[in-house]
């Protein structure tokens, strides 16, 4: 009896593992592909289209519009370089002064100080000086028949299409005889012929008024484009001595005045020796002992060329730091639809935690769509900013260029974007707990 006590209220001896019984299978959670992520993440998505959509707008716009005015700015920065190229980078400019009444500048060229001569003397005493060519510059009204036009009227000598790299595309320039003889003979930019004669007349042999006075075309100048807002295809060139003795009758005492002169050199490390040897000749003949005193300027075409593009650079800089800002606001729009979506799908994470998704796949899930979201509006963003850059480029005539690094940025910036906006929203997803989850409506 007290023995079968002791062996009654004796610790039982744990039972030992039947070899023959099979082991019931362990449970592993299983792990959600990549693929299966993304198609359930699509399908999310898919059923909210116009909130997604909506979502999207955000980096469209933003991705869009870095890369239109990164292009844009891209382009039109080329097309003004190639268009100072075409006049040539290797060439110096002197102007006039500016003359003083009461104490009020009255703008640049408005001086009477250089000449013809000054030009004649810088060709045969600057040894660095490959090209010397002096202009007049006036607006005037031109008329052919009944059609008229206000445009740029340029006197100038032999050698200014040399200095400026312009030349007749048909007809001829004026020569030696007709500058020496102050011949009325002129010769058309483009934009002129446009304006003043139809299609089917050639304008060679033509006779056009000048501020009254009756000039023979006798050549059309090649397309040189636009340089800023100057149109160089909208001119009319006569010989300096017929505009200045016809039109302008205005001669200083030293000889005929102009308005300036271009000088062109070998290349354009030796625009600085010109300069400081053209400064030294114009200072000689019109008598300025301290450079204080200058009757005029110089203009160095390589240093207008570096000016702009440094000022186009950092206005494209500035514009599109603005136009990032839609990004920082498209991310923002992706964060608050995310913490939405997780607030009414409460029921549909709590299910799912329920049956054995692991916090790791619900936050996978949160994540692929708002990366999703951010990738194909970055793509769709792209395409618009493409699009807008090739309207933009034909539209206002300057290169169409696309800035590759922008489109690359863009679409990383898009996928940061959705990246980040959709991590809180996806760590609270990932944190609910199932039952809660379950008892939500």
């Amino acid at each position: 009896m007290i023995s079968w006590i002791r062996r009654s209220h004796s610790t039982p001896k744990p039972s030992e593992p039947n070899p023959s019984k099979p082991k019931p299978p362990e449970r592993r959670p299983h792990t959600v592909s990549l693929i299966e992520i993304s198609e359930m993440a699509l399908e999310a998505l898919w059923s909210n289209k116009l909130r997604s959509g909506l979502t999207m707008l955000g980096v469209i716009i933003g991705i869009g519009s870095v890369i239109s005015i990164s292009s844009i700015g891209q382009g039109i920065q080329k097309s003004s370089e190639e268009s100072i190229r075409s006049l040539g980078t290797d060439v110096l400019q002197v102007v006039a002064g500016s003359a003083q009444n009461g104490g009020v500048s009255q703008g640049q060229g408005s001086l009477t100080t250089l000449t013809w001569e000054d030009a004649q003397a810088i060709a045969q005493e600057a040894p660095n000086a490959k090209v010397v060519s002096a202009y007049l510059q006036r607006n005037a009204q031109v008329v052919y028949g009944d059609e008229n036009t206000s445009t740029t009227v340029y006197g100038t000598d032999l050698n200014y299409s040399s200095a400026r790299n312009t030349f007749p595309a048909s007809g001829r320039y004026f020569n030696a005889e007709e500058l020496s003889s102050a011949a009325a003979v002129a010769v058309i930019a483009p934009t002129v012929q446009k304006n003043l004669f139809p299609t089917e007349v050639n304008p060679i042999g033509q006779k056009i008024r000048v501020q009254g006075e009756v000039y023979e075309v006798i050549g059309v100048m090649e397309v040189k484009g636009a340089q800023g807002p100057q149109d160089r295809d909208d001119a009319v060139y006569l010989p300096l001595t017929s505009m200045s003795a016809r039109l302008i009758g205005n001669n200083s005492l030293m000889g005929v005045s102009v308005n300036g002169i271009y000088i062109k050199g070998e290349n354009e490390q030796q625009l600085e020796t010109i300069k400081f040897q053209v400064e030294n000749i114009l200072r000689l003949r019109h008598n300025i002992a301290t450079p204080a005193d200058d009757d005029f300027r110089i203009i160095n075409q390589a240093d207008i060329l570096a000016t702009l593009n440094t000022i186009l650079g950092l206005l494209t800089v500035m514009i599109v730091a603005v136009a990032g800002i839609s990004l920082v606001v498209g991310g923002i729009g992706i964060a608050n639809i995310m913490l939405v979506s997780v607030v009414e799908r409460t029921r549909e994470i709590g299910v799912r935690k329920a049956l054995g998704a692991t916090d790791r796949a619900i936050l996978s899930q949160f994540l692929a769509e708002s990366i999703i979201i951010s990738v194909i509006g970055g793509t769709i963003g792209i395409a618009t900013g493409i699009g807008i850059t090739f309207v933009a480029a034909t539209a206002f005539q300057f290169t169409y260029t696309l800035s590759g690094s922008a489109i690359l940025i863009g679409f990383g910036l898009s996928s940061s974007v959705g990246l980040l906006a959709g991590v809180i929203p996806a760590q609270n997803a990932a944190k609910l707990d199932p039952i809660i989850a379950l008892r939500g409506d």
